[in-house]
């Protein structure tokens, strides 16, 4: 059991379970009838992700320093009350049920998915 973290929109794995989006938006000109056989996700979980002023600083990060910036205004947002204990369900799901969370980013290493590996990890995730 353990979640994946992945790319939505992106072919699923076959064990990969329920996908989860952590994002802001549903995707654009795709009916919410066809999310899932799209692959883009099952369940919409928008409070996973950045607020929207916070996801326009993400994607206008253009140092290591501006990311930077935005990852410890990220997690100050996940560690909000709220968002932490589903952050926690989360965690305590993956020991327990294969399913998946994730954004649109191609790459992982500017999203905010890769914050929430680490809040995820940090929490003792069973992460693929």
């Amino acid at each position: 059991m353990s979640i994946s973290i992945v790319q939505l929109g992106s072919p699923r794995a076959a064990d990969e379970g329920v996908r989860i989006g952590t994002v802001r938006r549903p995707p654009r000109g795709i009916p919410r009838s066809e999310f899932a056989s799209r692959d883009y996700y099952d369940v919409w979980l928008p409070n996973l992700s950045p607020g929207a002023t916070l996801m326009k600083e993400g994607k206008a990060a253009a140092s290591n320093a501006d990311w930077d910036a935005f990852v410890k205004k990220f997690r100050t947002e996940m560690n909000d009350s709220d968002t932490s204990k589903v952050l926690d369900l989360l965690a305590a799901l993956s020991k327990a049920a294969h399913f998946s969370i994730g954004c649109y980013c191609e790459d992982e290493n500017r999203c905010h998915r890769s914050v929430l590996r680490q809040l995820l990890h940090e929490r003792g995730a069973l992460i693929r």
